[in-house]
């Protein structure tokens, strides 16, 4: 098999993800590591060269694809310096902090003729991955509402992620990754408009919860909600943590967890007209809202994804050999961060924008 060798520039919590994982799979050798904190490089893998500064590392002949893993803020220029020295490149995500930085990324990139993609590795996690599958097969019918949710308890962020100057808060964090799920989830489709509500609910500088509402042209509402304190007793459940809810006019899909467990719910028969019978509930009589009769509610299983994140360097591997395409382009991180732009202008004026 061929062998890419590659040199990530950060090792931090990410740097030693990356590092733990290439050197695990086949057809890639890491052959450098490098980070401005020395004290991050300690544990470096034995046989695995450690560079004090960034230059050395772009510099090295030996390395063919630089892996960018720093502060968000770092991005541009170190995509930049590598793309001077004909170093192909793996960005993490965000790409960049605006459209003029990725702009001028993808300008230069182009320019030195070398391969450039983002790490966007959460288009295969294994409940986005069984909720597309679901979506793609068309078994809830039409679809009207696609709901993504992602809870927490904690509420503090870490590490540079609490400072805004180097890209810290939740919308520049799991953010890019939910939105990005939503639109490769419908790739067709075209966002007619946007509208958010983006809070620090108990940190002062930067965003921990977010509420996104997005109506795309093909009749579907997706919703996007995270919160990082978002209380229940039920901390450790499946409920807690990782939520999709699909529905359509055939049926409806819940999965909870990061590891989905859930069904797919449909009815036994449509009643087209309730008539005069009601039901007693706690909160009075009710005709359209009370309690299904036996038999009515009918559910079968989904078949849950296999994909893991390995297979986003599994792919690049491929790609980058020219027999598969990336799976991540450039252009549609691109339209990630103009999303995103609009995402903040309707939380600041609280207002729904128009897009596409």
């Amino acid at each position: 098999m061929e062998i890419i060798n590659i040199g990530i520039i950060g090792h931090g919590f990410m740097g030693h993800e990356h590092e733990s994982m290439l050197t695990k799979l086949e057809g890639y050798k890491v052959v450098a590591i490098t980070d401005k904190d020395a004290s991050v490089l300690d544990d470096v893998k034995e046989g695995i060269k450690v560079y004090k500064t960034n230059e050395e590392l772009i510099n090295d002949p030996e390395i063919q694809v630089v892996l960018i893993v720093v502060n968000n803020k770092y991005h541009h220029d170190l995509v930049i310096q590598a793309a001077k020295a004909g170093k192909d490149i793996i960005c993490e995500k965000p790409v960049a902090m605006s459209l003029a930085e990725l702009d001028d990324m993808i300008k230069v990139t182009k320019e030195c003729g070398v391969k450039f993609t983002v790490h966007h590795q959460r288009r295969l996690d294994m409940d986005f991955r069984t909720a597309k599958a679901v979506y793609d097969s068309k078994t809830l019918g039409d679809v009207y509402t696609i709901q993504s949710k992602l809870y927490g308890f904690n509420g503090n962020m870490h590490d540079w992620h609490v400072i805004p100057e180097e890209g810290g808060g939740m919308l520049y964090d799991w953010g890019v990754h939910l939105i990005d799920q939503i639109l490769y989830m419908m790739p067709g489709a075209k966002i007619k408009s946007v509208f958010s509500d983006v809070r620090n609910v108990i940190n002062e500088k930067v965003d921990d919860y977010f509420k996104i509402i997005l109506r795309f042209d093909n009749g579907i509402t997706a919703e996007i909600e995270l919160g990082t304190y978002f209380l229940t007793d039920k901390i450790g459940e499946k409920w807690f943590e990782r939520h999709w809810f699909i529905g359509g006019n055939k049926g409806s899909m819940y999965s909870d967890g990061f590891d989905p467990q859930g069904k797919i719910v449909r009815t036994s028969h449509l009643l087209q007209n309730v008539g005069g019978k009601r039901t007693m509930t706690a909160a009075g009589p009710t005709r359209s809202f009370g309690p299904p009769s036996e038999g009515t509610i009918v559910t079968e299983g989904f078949e849950k994804a296999k994909t893991t994140h390995e297979d986003y360097f599994k792919n690049y591997h491929e790609a980058y050999f020219g027999r598969e395409e990336f799976l991540v382009k450039p252009e549609e991180t691109r339209r990630v961060l103009a999303l995103m732009d609009a995402i903040r202008e309707s939380a600041r004026t609280f207002k729904s924008i128009d897009f596409e």
